[in-house]
């Protein structure tokens, strides 16, 4: 199976909310994962968006046709959203990013 590369509407479409959240232009990385997919019993080459924000690292891996995995980590520590699969690509960013600013603030009134 062959997924798709992420085409230039998907890519505008994280670069924009990316802008919109930050105020700034943040860098892009296309890369892939290899992932095992539910439909697949053997694991598949994805294509990933990879950025970095501070100490947070945040990808956006293309499963599909319109459908979407997301997940932040620091360092080895991953999260996700609690969602598996996304069929909107500014819906799973803007989730993603949302996400992990809870958890930051959670993370923080802890340590305080």
């Amino acid at each position: 199976m062959k997924i798709a590369d992420f085409n230039g509407s998907e890519i505008w479409a994280i670069r924009t909310t990316l802008k919109d959240r930050y105020g700034k232009s943040i860098e892009l990385q296309l890369a892939d994962s290899e992932l095992k997919l539910k439909k697949q019993s053997e694991p598949v080459w994805c294509p990933t968006v990879y950025w970095e924000v501070e100490s947070v690292g945040f990808v956006v891996i293309k499963t599909d046709e319109d459908r979407y995995q997301c997940q932040f980590f620091y360092g080895e520590d991953q999260y996700g959203t609690g969602i598996e699969e996304y069929d909107n690509i500014p819906e799973c960013v803007t989730t993603l990013l949302q996400v992990q600013a809870d958890f930051e603030l959670q993370k923080n009134s802890q340590a305080n």
